[in-house]
Order: C-alpha cells, then structure tokens, then sequence
C-alpha cells in the first residue's frame, strides 16, 4: 500500500536560498458566508517546530478556544512583535531598537493596513529615513522585522521590504561615527593625546589615553573596575560594559560579543593608570568616599557612579575644537588602534583577539582600508624614487 504524502507542513526556499517551512490549515466554516476558514502560517526553521505550531492550532480549534489573530494595522503588529522581541536581547539593545520605532518607523508606517503595505510605500518611507538619519539602513532592517513577524503570524504573505532599493542617494553629511575618516593616523593621535594631556582633568586624559592604546570599546572603559587591572602582569581584563536602561538609567551588562578578553597594557599606560589610581583616592576621599573597595569604578563622576558615555565625546570635542583637530569619535580611538596595529605589523587574530571582535570579517574591513592605505603610499614612493 502506498504511504500518504499529503502533509500539510511544505517546504519553500527564501530569497537567500534557505529552506524554511510553512502550513495551511483549514479552521472551520464562516456561518455568515458559509465559506472554508483557513490561516497560513510560515518562516519555521524546521519542520518540527512546524509541527508544533499546527498542533497547537488544531488543538484550539477542536476545543473551541482558537481565535485567529486580528492586527489589521502596522502599529498593531508592532505590539506584538516588540513584546517577544523583548525577551530575546540586552535591555541596551531593546531600549535603541524601541527608540528606532517611536522616533522613525511608527510615526511613518504606524497607520498603514498591514496588508496594504506595498513596496512603493517601503521605498518611499526608506528613501524619507536615508535624506533624514544617518542609519537608515539600520532603521529599515527594523521595520523588516515587524513584516517579516506578520508573515509568520498568517497576517501577509511576502514582506514588501525585502525589494527596497537601498543605494539611494543621502542628503545628509555623514557623521564621525559612520564617517571612512573617523580615526587619527599615528602622528595625529600623539599629538592629540599631548594636547589632551594638557588640556583636560587628569581622569579624562587617563580615559582617552587607555581607549587609545587599548581600543577598548567606550562602555567597557567606563565599566572596569581596578581589580581589573593586573599591574604585575601588565594585563587589563574586559568582562563587563555599561548598557541604557528603560529609564534612561546605566547599568552593567556582559561586553557586545559575551565573552571576556585579557589584553597587554604598555608601561607608560600602566605607569598612568597608577597615577590616577593616587589621584583619585585624594580627590574621592574629599568627596566622601572610599576608593579603595574591591569593585570601585577606574572612571567615575562626583558622585562616584557611571560617567555619562556621552561626556567622553564633550571631552574629546573640547579638545578637537581648541586645537582645530578633524573631529573623531571615542569609537574612532579604537578604528585608529586597529588600523596602527595592522601598520605595526600584527596579524589579523591578533588584532582580532585584542579588540574583541565576534566576527573576523569586522577585522579584515579595517585591514582592507590599511592596506590601500599602503598601496597608495608605496606609489607615491615610487614615483618620489624616480623623480627625486
């Protein structure tokens, strides 16, 4: 006897080539109209994880509990979507992505019928986003995901989004931090980190200093702790960073890749450190405090908690702006560490491994940029050869 096939789990291939898998099942009958009720659902990874969601759904059904989902507007499947979004990233993550929405996606999209979303409209709202903010792109892959949500949900079938053109032509200056220029070539960072020297507080110029020959994230700077700091192995150990709470409150969270890295300190940055380290028992203790805890902060305000990340950017800009330096980000410290490493001769693990990067392909860019870098400075060696 030949075995039944007719399974309503269906694989079907994506845009990417990947194999996903989805179902339709029949609900029952509309009393009104006497026409078949059905719902589609779709994106499962696998086809057990299929098999579950038809389960459950005809489970309701038989029971008589299963109510099909109504999100007829986009605001109305956002809810939905951010709710489980929620549960699956860092608080910092959740509060940037929600702030996305609130200030760019739903004041665009929020009222649209979700099935009325066509491509002309995501194209129209994308190329708004590109002339306006500098992360459209970013923005643009958030919106995805609340359609991309909706297909699962049975609400649409195809996500107009995935046929955004996005090489749209931007009418903004980009920023530093997006910036190909946002990083100081050798002679510009020494000179940078002298004019800070005499310019800013002792800390600041301790905090910038360390970013600077360490390329340590900036909310990882401002998250160590001095038993971080082996002075007799010349070590520093990354396992935390600061992230943004809900209520705009900092708190300590895991670094962006989760894992903990130790990295070498050069002696001149430990023989700073130290200094501080006196400072700022002679300044704190005035304050009323005890710096001398296990877990006290390296870099702290008055009042003995988390600088504010955005006061590094104000210190690094009062310096840039009194000594006509091109404005480069504290994010634009660690590009710069990158990039003299690689000069320096390091390998791409080894600069991977010290900056923390989860993914190679974020090291081997920056490699790319340095050594075309070099290309155009062995040309011009050449040519000077020649006619020098």
């Amino acid at each position: 006897m030949k075995k039944n096939n007719s399974s309503p789990i269906k694989n079907y291939q994506n845009k990417d080539g990947k194999t996903l898998y989805m179902f339709r099942v029949f609900l029952g009958t509309d009393e009104l109209t006497g026409k078949a009720k059905n719902t589609t659902r779709r994106g499962f990874k696998t086809k057990k994880e299929a098999e579950l969601a038809l389960a459950r759904i005809k489970l309701q059904v038989s029971e008589g509990t299963y109510k099909q989902k109504s999100a007829e507007t986009y605001q109305e499947v956002y809810d939905l979507w951010i709710n489980q979004y929620e549960k699956t990233v860092e608080e910092s993550t959740f509060v940037k992505t929600a702030g996305y929405f609130k200030n760019h996606i739903l004041p665009a999209m929020g009222n649209y019928r979700i099935e009325k979303i066509t491509i002309a409209i995501c194209q129209k709202h994308y190329n708004e986003w590109a002339t306006k903010v500098q992360k459209a792109r970013t923005i643009k892959s958030y919106a995805k995901k609340v359609l991309d949500f909706a297909i699962v949900h049975g609400f649409i079938q195809t996500n107009p989004f995935t046929h955004v053109e996005t090489k749209v032509k931007k009418a903004f200056t980009e920023s530093v931090e997006e910036g190909s220029e946002n990083f100081y070539i050798k002679d510009e960072l020494i000179t940078f980190l002298e004019k800070a020297k005499e310019h800013l507080n002792f800390k600041a110029y301790a905090l910038l200093r360390l970013i600077a020959y360490t390329g340590m994230r900036k909310s990882e700077a401002l998250a160590l702790t001095w038993n971080d700091v082996n002075f007799v192995e010349s070590e520093l150990t990354i396992n935390k960073a600061i992230g943004r709470g809900k209520q705009t409150q900092l708190y300590l969270k895991t670094t962006k890749t989760g894992k903990p890295r130790a990295i070498k300190l050069d002696e001149t940055t430990l023989l700073i450190l130290k200094e501080w380290n006196k400072h700022q028992k002679q300044q704190y203790i005035k304050l009323g405090f005890n710096t001398m805890k296990k877990n006290q902060l390296i870099f702290s305000n008055t009042k003995n908690e988390f600088i504010q990340p955005v006061q590094v950017q104000k210190w690094m800009y009062s310096v840039q702006n009194k000594y006509q330096f091109k404005h480069v980000s504290p994010h634009g410290l660690r590009h710069t560490h990158c990039s003299l490493l690689f000069e320096a001769g390091a390998s791409i693990k080894e600069v991977q491994d010290r900056l923390g990067h989860s993914d190679v392909k974020t090291t081997l860019d920056i490699y790319t940029h340095v050594t075309k870098k070099a290309k155009e400075g062995a040309i011009q060696k050449f040519v000077n050869y020649l006619e020098g």
